[in-house]
């Protein structure tokens, strides 16, 4: 937290439920004032219930002076319907991450996590274009990475979930939003293995293997992971799940979640206060919060 607030310290926070283990405020406030910007980061947790609360909040934001918002679980998408403008990017994802409120008081909403998955993938020059990808789960996640492969220009993107359901669910709305792409669901664990030698991306977004269920995983034992494949997991604590240690044996390049985490908080510093932000340092804190070593 900056040593002092004033009445001239411009505002954003974290609104979400429960909001206390989130770095995100350590992680924002340190690029504040790296950045010597009279800015705070606040968390602002919202209960679920009752269920206009989170309309509430929000409106309150351009009253209480806020210049923006974060929003995470469990509101990213019961917000939308109390915004005044949502981009295209965030109607794709199905949620909004990120609020803005404008000089007139209207609230914009945007999804910086597509943009924090793709940019990874881009800084590591995986060629979208020419690519093919398997994302793991039909969730509120998959929504985001498939928005992100989808506007890079992946053209070929499978998706398994263990409903099936859910997956087909999940394509028909791609389908209509991207005619041109070749979307498919993903069934049985055979197909999971086949469709494995044949893609060069493979995504998780679902929570397998996040702490403390640290020993699972979305994918077999036997997966058929190769050199030259790029394994990208979503979950970020542990840093190194079960996915990419067998990713990782298997000869494939591994990308973990804190990295699509920075990125998207990084976006959201950019899009409030007009400048990016010290990457480094927002890692480090980041990685400091969840009580894990850094570089320096």
């Amino acid at each position: 937290m900056p040593e002092s607030i004033t009445p001239h310290t411009r505002k954003v926070g974290l609104i979400g439920w429960p909001v206390g283990h989130s770095g995100s405020p350590r992680m924002h406030n340190a690029a504040f004032a790296a950045a010597g910007l009279d800015w705070v980061y606040l968390p602002l947790p919202v209960p679920v219930d009752p269920a206009q609360r989170i309309g509430e909040a929000v409106r309150g934001l351009g009253a209480l002076g806020f210049q923006g918002a974060n929003v995470t679980i469990p509101h990213k998408q019961s917000v939308m319907s109390h915004l005044s403008g949502i981009s295209f990017v965030a109607r794709a994802a199905g949620a909004v991450n990120t609020l803005t409120v404008a000089a007139d008081g209207r609230l914009e909403g945007d999804n910086t996590d597509v943009w924090g998955f793709y940019s990874v993938l881009e800084e590591a020059r995986w060629q979208a274009r020419r690519g093919a990808a398997l994302v793991l789960g039909a969730g509120g996640s998959a929504r985001a990475v498939l928005t992100g492969l989808l506007e890079a220009g992946c053209r070929n993107v499978r998706v398994h979930n263990r409903t099936r359901v859910r997956a087909e669910n999940l394509i028909r709305d791609f389908r209509e939003l991207y005619p041109e792409a070749t979307l498919q669901v993903v069934g049985s664990g055979r197909e999971v293995w086949e469709t494995g030698r044949e893609v060069d991306l493979v995504v998780n977004s679902t929570s397998l293997g996040m702490d403390p269920n640290v020993g699972t995983c979305p994918v077999g034992a036997d997966f058929p992971w190769r050199s030259g494949q790029w394994a990208y997991d979503l979950v970020y604590n542990p840093p190194t799940t079960l996915f990419l240690h067998r990713a990782g044996q298997g000869g494939a390049r591994c990308i973990g979640g804190m990295e699509m985490l920075v990125r998207q908080g990084a976006r959201s510093f950019e899009i409030w206060a007009g400048q990016r932000p010290d990457l480094d340092l927002m890692r480090r804190e980041l990685k400091l919060h969840l009580g894990l070593k850094t570089d320096g």
